[in-house]
């Protein structure tokens, strides 16, 4: 099947598809005012996901569905050794993968060299559907590296490779959306899924709320593992977003975002052991 199909035009089709929708919702029920434009920000974000995508191609052309087709054609993987039917390894293949990226997430924070790479995606001043873009090319490739490693060992389906991947993309963009979705049905969402007011306290400049809420897809591990933040300390409308006076300001600026993993950490937390701000 997936032999006459081209994966990566299935990806991007389903991505820019819901990125669409979402920047269309954006502009009609947004859910702060931004404090940057478009114009200013969009660029620099833009241009993350044309770099992160030719390396991608360069230097893992197969991608994570060709490591499930690999895989599948040498017997190699858990569920090829347990014998587990499709029905079973298929949930059982993306539900790992979802607490695997989670994971990576959460790892991205607490190891200090990951922190280093990561915080070129939350140096973004304002949360939207381009944030979901900004990753430096490092931590792409490093995620690459660890999904690929995750498949391998599995040997899941590549059915539920496929969904997965389109899941993923098409989730990051949901939750980093400024979209206004009623509260009633956020809750809703929130019992299964990540939704945009979730994501957003993950960005917030205060520490223990960068801390919390690392889904991209699922709600659960988040509350499973106590990382789960219901509100913002300030609210949604008057959280300030980004890591502080030492990286924000500048992060419009493709060249200074792709080098931030090389500069100094010159962030420490504040006296009360929860802010984002420039050290002296």
């Amino acid at each position: 099947m997936f032999e006459q199909l081209d994966i990566n035009q299935i990806r991007m089709a389903c991505f820019g598809g819901i990125f669409l929708i979402m920047a269309l919702l954006e502009a009609g029920l947004p859910r702060r005012n931004l404090k940057n434009g478009r114009m200013k920000r969009w660029p620099t974000n833009w241009g993350f996901i044309l770099l992160d995508s030719l390396l991608v191609r360069l230097i893992f052309p197969i991608g994570g569905v060709g490591l499930a087709l690999l895989a599948e054609e040498r017997g190699w993987g858990l569920f090829g050794t347990l014998g587990w039917s499709g029905w079973i390894a298929g949930p059982v293949t993306f539900l790992v993968l979802d607490l695997a990226v989670w994971f990576q997430h959460l790892m991205s924070h607490k190891v200090p060299l990951f922190w280093r790479v990561h915080r070129v995606h939350h140096a973004d001043s304002d949360v939207d559907a381009t944030t979901a873009l900004r990753f430096h090319p490092i931590e792409i490739l490093l995620s690459f590296v660890w999904k690929g490693l995750v498949i391998f060992v599995l040997g899941g389906p590549v059915e539920a490779v496929l969904i997965f991947e389109i899941v993923l993309n098409a989730s990051a963009v949901f939750g980093h959306a400024n979209v206004r979705i009623p509260a009633k049905l956020d809750w809703l969402l929130r019992l299964l899924i990540v939704t945009p007011d979730m994501h957003r306290i993950h960005h917030s400049v205060i520490r223990r709320e960068t801390d919390s809420n690392y889904g991209f897809y699922l709600s659960i591990w988040d509350r499973l593992f106590g990382t789960y933040v219901e509100e913002p300390e300030k609210g949604h409308d008057n959280m300030e977003i980004g890591l502080g006076p030492s990286l924000t300001p500048k992060s419009h600026s493709f060249p200074f975002s792709l080098a931030i993993p090389f500069f100094e950490n010159k962030q420490r937390q504040s006296g009360r052991g929860d802010k984002w701000e420039a050290q002296e």
